[in-house]
């Protein structure tokens, strides 16, 4: 009885669709286009979206120049949103911002478009670009809307990018040491450093500093080794001035005083 059940609620469910498909067809194929504006937008707010943007796509070229065009316009960007095709999304936000800058939506469009660009932001492991412009288009809305609803979100987002770019060069810096490319390690570090300086990588970069620096001293030529070793012995004391209690510092310890030798040696000479 129960599997009968079933096998008629199925039955329905499938003729509801079809007719809702046909239905959906015809007003799709129609001239209707107050029906056509009516349904979408039921479809778009019932998160259809796929189905909402072909009607959506004929009503703006429709009412391009009517009263009508301005919503019809923010809903075809919301629903290239919806859909996830931000590349469009964010050109449609654009041009939307651009045509109605006195919109009600215009500043929601504004940060819609920003947020399409941290959306595109790829892995920390690839091309930095898309991320560094996400963040500068964050920042350009946060100018433009400094007391904006959104502000809370978009530094959140900011922050959340930048992490991204700080794992990427931390990581980059840490392949250097790892391979022993130690000169260019040291630079790496400190260039994340430089460039972000409340980055969550500082004290592991400061630490791989005075490693590699030591190790780039051990490498060098005799000429070159008493300039390197000092670079270590800064190193350190700066590490340890800034991380007293940290659990690299007896490691490290041991780098200086090795170090330390090594200078007292060749100034002996």
């Amino acid at each position: 009885m129960q599997s009968k059940i079933k096998h008629i609620g199925v039955v329905v469910l499938l003729i509801v669709l079809l007719f809702s498909c046909s239905d959906y067809n015809k007003i799709l194929k129609g001239n209707d286009y107050d029906l056509k504006y009516k349904t979408a937008l039921d479809l778009y707010h019932k998160g259809q979206c796929l189905k909402a943007l072909p009607l959506f796509d004929e009503l703006v070229s429709m009412y391009r120049f009517t009263s009508k065009g301005e919503e019809v316009f923010y809903y075809y960007a919301q629903t290239s949103f919806c859909n996830g095709d931000f590349e469009i999304a964010d050109y449609y936000f654009k041009s939307f911002v651009k045509s109605y800058p006195k919109s009600i939506h215009a500043e929601e469009c504004s940060f819609l478009a920003a947020i399409c660009n941290e959306r595109k932001s790829p892995r920390y492991n690839l091309d930095p670009a898309p991320t560094k412009e996400a963040i500068d288009e964050l920042q350009l809305f946060l100018n433009k809307y400094p007391e904006s609803n959104f502000k809370d979100t978009t530094n959140f987002l900011m922050d959340k990018l930048r992490q991204k770019l700080e794992k990427k060069y931390y990581e980059q810096a840490k392949l250097y040491y790892n391979t022993s490319n130690f000169k260019s390690a040291v630079v790496a570090f400190d260039n994340l450093i430089k460039d972000y300086p409340s980055n969550q990588y500082i004290e592991e970069s400061m630490y791989f500093i005075v490693k590699a620096t030591y190790n780039y001293a051990i490498n060098s030529i005799e000429a070159k080794k008493v300039e390197r070793y000092s670079e270590t012995t800064k190193s350190y004391l700066k590490f340890v001035d800034s991380y007293k209690n940290s659990k690299y510092l007896k490691e490290l310890e041991v780098i200086y005083i090795a170090s330390q030798k090594q200078l007292e040696k060749y100034n002996n000479l």
